[in-house]
This record gives structure tokens, sequence and C-alpha cells, in this order.
């Protein structure tokens, strides 16, 4: 199974200003939080890497990695957006509040973590559809992470088992940043 998938520069959806577009026009509640957050407002001109979640897999320890990269990029204006989800063999917690709980206290995860989702199926969320279609590859599996341009198009994306913190996701997240701020005028 390929493990890291950059997107190259020549698909159309790499290239065109509209590739972005809508991709967090989507708002979302934090995790056991009650008001929505608009992603646009809150995260519009950062580079993220969205992942989704599970608190009860054979690889939630990359919460810690997920949580380093946060730590170490968020100054230059990257964040971990983390959405649960129980969609693989219900490897999360139905309570948001029990999730939480076991992400800060078990990985003292501090990167935004929002409500419990779909993430694949007829359910999947707005995002992870968006993300889906412009990449060609839907999550498989829990900790699928997908790395957000500051103008708002996916740059990337990785399988599972890639870890947080490989030297290619790294590159990647160092690349986007050093890309600077799109002017919006």
């Amino acid at each position: 199974m390929p493990m890291v998938g950059l997107l190259p520069a020549s698909p159309a959806i790499a290239q065109t200003p509209a590739a972005g577009a809508g991709l967090l026009d989507h708002s979302y509640r934090p995790l056991a939080g009650r008001e929505p957050v608009d992603l646009r407002r809150a995260y519009g001109g950062d580079v993220l890497l969205v992942v989704n979640t599970a608190s009860k897999c054979g690889l939630t320890p990359q919460f810690e990695a997920l949580e380093a990269l946060h730590s170490r990029y968020r100054a230059r204006g990257f964040a971990v957006l983390g959405f649960p989800s129980g969609d693989f063999k219900g490897q999360e917690f139905e309570d948001e509040q029990a999730i939480q709980e076991f992400c800060t206290l078990t990985y003292g995860v501090r990167f935004p973590m929002f409500e419990r989702v779909h993430v694949v199926g007829p359910e999947a969320t707005p995002l992870f559809r968006q993300l889906a279609a412009a990449t060609g590859q839907a999550p498989e599996w829990n900790f699928h992470k997908y790395l957000i341009g500051r103008d708002g198009r996916v740059l990337g994306q990785w399988a599972s088992r890639t870890l947080p913190d490989d030297p290619d996701i790294v590159a990647a997240i160092e690349r986007a940043l050093a890309a600077g701020v799109p002017d919006t005028r």
C-alpha cells in the first residue's frame, strides 16, 4: 500500500485557483464544544494538516507526533486539525468529552480537535468529501493526512501508516510555510 502521496505539479486540481475554493468554507464545533468554528475565518491563510483520528486504534500514538508538529510550526502559521471518526471498526469513543479527555490526558493534545464526524461513505462530512475529490484518495483508515496550503489548495496526502514526522511530510510543510501568505488583493 503506498504511504506517501504528494500531488504532482501537473494535475488541474493542484494548479487552478478554484482548487481550494470552498475547501475551508465549513464550520465545525470544537470537540465537546457548542459554538461552531468557521474554518476559513479561523485558519484561512494558514498551512493545515487535516487528519481523521481515532482514540482506540493501533495508530493512536501518532497523536504525539501530530502535537509535536503543531507546536513546532504554529508560530509560523501552521495548524494540525483533528477530526475524530469511528468510521473504521468503531475505533473512536461515541462521547466527545471522552475523546477530549483521552487525547489531552494520554497524549497531551493541544492542537484543534473538532466534532466527531464521518470521513467516508455517503455520510462523510463535506470537508472530507472535498479532500477525497481533490486528491482522488479518501481515507482508508484512521490517521490519513491531508496537507492544505495557505491558498486553500490541497498540496498532498499521506496514508495512515505514514508517521506525521516522516521527512516527506515535514519537507512538504516547510515548503508550504516558505511559500508565504498569498496576496488576496
